[in-house]
C-alpha cells in the first residue's frame, strides 16, 4: 500500500458481498469501526463480543449510521474470552451456521489491567488475550482451510502491540509461571503483562502461517500493530495506572482515532493489495498500516515452539 495515498476503505476495499467475517472485541473502538467498514462493502460480519446489550446497542448504532452502499449484515456472536471453553463453543456456533469463512480478526484484548488469576490457574490477561483466541481460532481452522482451498481469499489478522519492546530478552512461555509473570514492583507492570500476551499473539501468528504454508493452504496470516489508538479500552486503561495516564495524555495529539484504527484492521483483512503481494504479506507485521520488521523476540523460532507446546498442553489439561 503506497504511503503517499492514505488508505480509504470506501474506495480501496473491493466488493465483499458474499464474504463472511468475524471481528472480535468489536462492540466499540477500532473493532467496531472495522465491522462497519467491512459491512459497508457488503460482507456478513459477526460482531463477536461477550455482552449482549452492548453488542445489540453497537449493531443498532451501525444500522443508524448506515451500512450502505454494500449493505452487509451484522450479527452478534456471543464470545466470552475469559473462558476458553466458551470461546470454543462460540467457534462451534459459527461452524454450525456457515459454510465459508473469509476473514477472522482477533482484536479483543484487555489492556494494562490489574493482575488477576483466572479460574483455570492462568492470569486473566493471558487467558483473554492468548489462550481463548487460540482455541477460538483453532476450532475455526477447518472452515478457514476449506474456504481457502475452494478458492476464497482467506485471511487471519491478529492484533499485537509495540509494548513487546518493554519485555526482557529472557521472556519464556514454558510453564504456568511464565504465563503468570507479574513484573511486580516494576514500572509499567500492567503494560508488560499486556506486552507478554501480545508477543504470544505475534509468535502464534508466525506459527499459523508456517502451518498453513506447510500444508499448502493459501491462507494469509498477519500481525497488526495499529499504533496508539484512542478507544474506550485505552482510555479506561489510563485510569488504572498513573504511568498509563501520563503516557496517554502526553501522546494524545499523536494518537489515531478509532476510525483510523479500524483502517489498520480492514487493510490487511480485505485489501486486494495483500493478495496481489502474498509473498510480502504472509506472516508479516503491519505497523501503522505499513509492512514493518518484527522485533527480534517476535521472530524467535525456539520461543515460538515453546509457546505452541505450552499452549496446547494447557488447553489439553482443560480437555480442549
Amino acid at each position: 500500500m503506497s504511503s503517499h495515498k492514505p488508505f480509504n476503505p470506501a474506495t480501496d476495499l473491493p466488493d465483499l458481498t458474499g464474504k463472511v467475517a468475524i471481528v472480535t472485541g468489536s462492540n466499540s473502538g477500532m473493532g467496531f469501526r472495522a465491522v462497519q467498514q467491512l459491512a459497508r462493502k457488503g460482507a456478513k460480519v459477526y460482531l463477536a463480543a461477550r455482552n449482549e446489550s452492548r453488542a445489540t446497542g453497537a449493531i443498532s448504532q451501525l444500522e443508524a449510521e448506515g451500512l450502505g452502499p454494500g449493505n452487509g449484515k451484522v450479527e452478534w456472536l456471543k464470545l466470552n474470552l475469559s473462558d476458553p471453553k466458551q470461546a470454543k463453543a462460540a467457534a462451534e456456533e459459527v461452524l454450525s451456521k456457515e459454510k465459508t469463512l473469509d476473514i477472522l480478526v482477533n482484536n479483543a484484548a484487555i489492556q494494562s489491567s490489574p493482575w488477576q488469576m483466572n479460574y483455570i490457574g492462568i492470569q486473566e490477561t493471558m487467558v483473554v488475550n492468548h489462550l481463548s483466541p487460540y482455541i477460538f481460532t483453532k476450532t475455526l481452522i477447518p472452515l478457514l482451510k476449506s474456504s481457502a482451498l475452494a478458492g476464497n481469499d482467506v485471511r487471519i489478522v491478529n492484533v499485537t502491540s509495540s509494548t513487546i519492546a518493554l519485555l526482557p530478552s529472557n521472556t519464556h512461555f514454558r510453564t504456568k509461571e511464565d504465563y503468570n509473570i507479574k513484573y511486580q514492583g516494576q514500572l509499567m507492570d500492567g503494560l508488560k503483562r499486556y506486552g507478554t500476551s501480545k508477543l504470544a499473539n505475534m509468535l502464534w501468528t508466525n506459527e499459523l502461517q508456517r502451518t498453513f504454508d506447510a500444508e499448502k493452504v493459501p491462507v494469509i496470516c498477519m500481525s497488526v500493530d495499529p499504533g496508539g489508538v484512542i478507544t474506550e479500552g485505552s482510555v479506561a486503561g489510563t485510569k488504572k495506572n498513573v504511568w498509563m495516564w501520563l503516557i496517554f495524555h502526553v501522546s494524545k495529539p499523536f494518537l489515531y482515532t478509532a476510525e483510523q484504527g479500524g483502517h489498520s484492521i480492514t487493510l490487511p483483512a480485505a485489501s486486494p493489495v495483500v493478495r496481489a503481494n502474498r509473498e510480502l504479506y504472509r506472516g508479516a507485521l503491519l505497523k501503522d498500516m505499513k509492512l514493518s520488521a518484527k522485533p527480534k523476540i517476535g521472530q524467535d523460532e525456539t520461543l515460538q515452539k515453546e509457546l505452541t507446546d505450552s499452549t496446547e498442553r494447557l488447553l489439553g489439561e482443560m480437555g480442549l
